[in-house]
């Protein structure tokens, strides 16, 4: 009888490489929100980015810094169905010559949410000036993604002491020519609902002109987010689209006095571009930048270029 063979060094070392990619796909098919929290914390270690929390306006507000202290502060604001880690790219290139917080607004993201609390855009303007006179530095500038930019002008209008000078940026709050996203709000749909990963893949359509590649269980992890999110989500925009805070902002714009930059992608497929002349032409101080080669996301699809327009405006 002949005694078996010991196994090979190498042998045993492709078994052990084989059963750690099995543990690694099983654990990531039972945790795919791990996976995505890790992506997201590989993308703060790269900008230097910290968390921290606040506790104003009645809810705990979760954000992200960078920078050094002495530099001025630059604070970011997500839009719709975004996050604090929509920033993160564009803060890896601002925190090298400023202090830059991005936050998730009440009620998104990993910041308190209220079942019987109102976060349409003028609520939400109240509760972002009350932040921003909490910290312990008044920022330099507030910029406002979409959504966001909606309530940045609002608060600029109503509190001009906490925004010295602001960006809107894709901003929604104003008329626009129509376009297949407007008229579907309109009609009372979500063009940006995600309950599936085949609609993962059409909202990355519509808000990228080159969508990026979300590899699984990143994707699982987005959807499943989302899709917890759907009716909240419809309750918000209903309010920013449709309800009587949908325009409440073009009508303020004479009110604004803080120089506003009006930054737009030629491409954006959700606020058209002919939004930025409604806004220039409403507002009493500002100037435009228009990028080519990018949606409605130009903070992650082209960080540099928006990096370098918000620190020329500074």
């Amino acid at each position: 009888m002949t005694p078996p063979r010991a196994a090979s060094p190498r042998r045993l070392l492709l078994v052990g490489a084989l059963g750690a990619a099995l543990g690694a796909v099983g654990y990531a098919a039972t945790a795919p929100e791990r996976v995505l929290q890790a992506e997201f914390a590989r993308q703060r270690w790269l900008a230097g980015a910290e968390r921290l929390e606040f506790d104003v306006a009645g809810h705990t507000w979760s954000a992200l810094v960078a920078g050094r202290r002495d530099r001025p502060l630059v604070v970011l604001v997500h839009g719709f169905t975004g996050s604090k880690e929509n920033w993160l790219p564009l803060m890896r290139e601002l925190a090298r010559e400023h202090r830059v917080l991005a936050v998730d607004l009440p009620g998104w993201g990993e910041s308190d949410r209220h079942h019987d609390e109102d976060y349409g855009p003028v609520a939400q303007a109240a509760r972002l000036a009350e932040l921003l006179a909490s910290l312990p530095q008044a920022p330099e500038l507030v910029v406002g993604h979409s959504m966001g930019g909606q309530i940045v002008g609002l608060m600029a209008s109503r509190h001009p002491e906490r925004a010295p000078r602001i960006v809107l940026m894709s901003s929604a709050g104003v008329r626009f020519e129509e376009n297949a996203f407007a008229n579907a709000v309109l009609a009372g749909q979500n063009p940006f609902q995600v309950t599936n990963r085949r609609e993962l893949k059409r909202y990355l359509g519509i808000v990228f002109a080159e969508p990026p590649f979300v590899p699984w269980p990143a994707s699982e992890a987005l959807v499943r987010r989302r899709r917890a999110d759907a009716p909240f989500e419809q309750r918000v925009l209903d309010g920013i689209g449709r309800g009587p805070d949908a325009f409440a902002l073009e009508a303020e714009l004479g009110n604004i006095a803080a120089p506003t930059l009006l930054l737009w992608c030629r491409d954006d497929k959700v606020i058209d571009i002919s939004a930025a002349e409604v806004f220039a032409a409403g507002l009493r101080d500002s100037r435009s930048v228009i990028l080519s080669g990018c949606g409605h996301m130009p903070m992650m699809a082209q960080p540099r270029q928006v990096a370098q327009a918000l620190a020329d405006f500074l």
